[in-house]
């Protein structure tokens, strides 16, 4: 069910934002008028489509419209309130950061904690806030006792700093990772069970994977998955990056040991922000990343001891809760997936194409892979840039390559239109000759063109 403007607006008001000046630029006119182009009654599926209800959205958001940036998996622009709070917060500290840090704004994230945990579902003690995904499932991964020849279980898809940071717990302490590797695209969650039934043994003692794959935007059974590692004393540690906040789950749903989280992707939160859960049981005996005091053992902020940092980001994840619940989680994905559709299926129809992602509604949301036939995918993106200003993400995998498309709530069709049209005019007459690469090598995953590994 989704609040009225008015109880969306007073609960606005309860977080004491109104008293910084938080509507000053206009966005509560932006809700209430997106509010009234979409009735409280009206299903998310049909507001999806509802261009007055989005085109007010669109308007919370201070972007370049010079550019069209369809890379949002990567990291997302945050809403002009949201990047409002982080600079107020950030000024706040600054002015006398011994106290305003440590004594007052400190504090502060208890409630931001408490709020998280209401979104997830979990306790507010089974939740750390982090500073990426990749953190907290670091976290994870290095402070997992294991002894050597212990095996973890993931995938050829799984992000390339988690794959790294188990092939560096193999030098280390002589655990093995063994690899699967998922169809592309994916055609059943039936099929994904059994593969990873497959693949375990009486040597397995973990098991990483990721809710939503970064790749290809693929949707796994999480809490089949889990069920079935349980029932055989197998930890699961799911990355949760891309999930949280683009599609709609409960923390109940999943079934998982731990989940790690990057809030600066669909959340829109502040860059540098991100969430761990551990299931209550299981924090005592999982080590910290930094030294922790041993008082600490059983208290879930043990995992946020990183030394003097700001508090800023942090304090901001409350705004960018606030600015996603008033959307309503449920229209925000039935939109991201209404867009995702718009453009992929005006795609779909040239024999050209070839999709590596299931569009089918079960399958994937926002995200979506695909490639065109004899087309080198890291040229594709450089072209989108150079001649059009488009900004997609090349995916460089050993099973496949392609261009992976990721629009936001603050996407327009119009900018899907011309992403479009881009793409057809190179199906029909190819890449420009003096674009074209001198050889393609997909031999390596990656998920962005810079030569270092993006953060989550």
């Amino acid at each position: 069910m989704y609040s009225s403007r008015r109880v969306f607006l007073r609960s606005v008001a309860g977080t004491g934002l109104f008293a910084y000046g938080w509507l000053r630029d206009g966005w509560s006119a932006h809700v209430a008028a997106a509010q009234e182009a979409a009735p409280p009654t009206e299903r998310p599926v049909v507001t999806a489509g509802n261009e007055n209800f989005w085109f007010n959205i669109q308007q919370a958001f201070d972007v370049d419209r010079s550019i069209i940036n369809l890379n949002n998996g990567g990291v997302c622009p945050s809403p002009r309130v949201v990047h409002s709070a982080y600079k107020r917060q950030l000024d706040w500290a600054n002015h006398a950061p011994a106290r305003h840090l440590w004594q007052e704004q400190d504090p502060q994230v208890e409630l931001v904690r408490v709020r998280l945990a209401r979104a997830f579902g979990c306790d507010p003690e089974e939740l750390a806030i982090t500073r990426n995904a990749s953190e907290s499932l670091q976290i994870v991964l290095n402070g997992i006792d294991l002894k050597p020849g212990d095996e973890i279980l993931t995938t050829t898809q799984d992000y390339p700093r988690m794959l790294e940071t188990i092939r560096q717990r193999e030098r280390r302490d002589g655990i093995v990772m063994k690899q699967l590797k998922l169809p592309v695209p994916i055609e059943s969650a039936d099929q994904v069970l059994r593969l990873f039934e497959q693949h375990l043994n009486e040597k397995t003692r973990v098991v990483l994977f990721c809710h939503v794959v970064n790749i290809t935007g693929q949707i796994l059974p999480v809490a089949d998955i889990c069920r079935m590692a349980r029932e055989r004393g197998i930890r699961t540690i799911v990355d949760g990056a891309h999930a949280f906040s683009q599609i709609t789950f409960q923390c109940a749903d999943l079934e998982c040991d731990y989940y790690g989280v990057s809030l600066h992707k669909w959340l829109t939160a502040p860059i540098g922000t991100g969430f761990l859960y551990v299931r209550r049981e299981l924090i005592r005996d999982l080590w910290p990343l930094q030294a922790a005091p041993r008082e600490k053992d059983a208290d879930i902020r043990k995992f946020e001891e990183i030394g003097t940092h700001p508090t800023a980001p942090r304090l901001a994840i409350a705004e960018a809760l606030t600015f996603y619940q008033g959307i309503g989680p449920a229209r925000k994905e039935a939109r991201l997936r209404w867009l995702r559709d718009y453009w992929a299926q005006r795609l779909s129809k040239y024999e050209q194409v070839k999709f590596h992602t299931n569009l089918d509604p079960a399958h994937s949301c926002a995200i979506a892979t695909f490639e065109i036939a004899g087309i080198d995918s890291q040229a594709l993106t450089q072209h989108l840039w150079d001649r059009h200003k488009i900004i997609v993400t090349p995916i460089l995998h050993e099973d496949f390559q392609g261009i992976r498309v990721t629009p936001n709530v603050y996407t327009t069709t119009n900018e899907l239109d011309i992403f479009c049209e881009a793409i057809e005019r190179v199906i029909e007459k190819g890449l420009p000759t003096a674009e074209a690469p001198a050889t393609t090598s997909p031999a390596t995953t990656s998920e962005a063109t810079e030569p270092a590994t993006p953060e989550e």
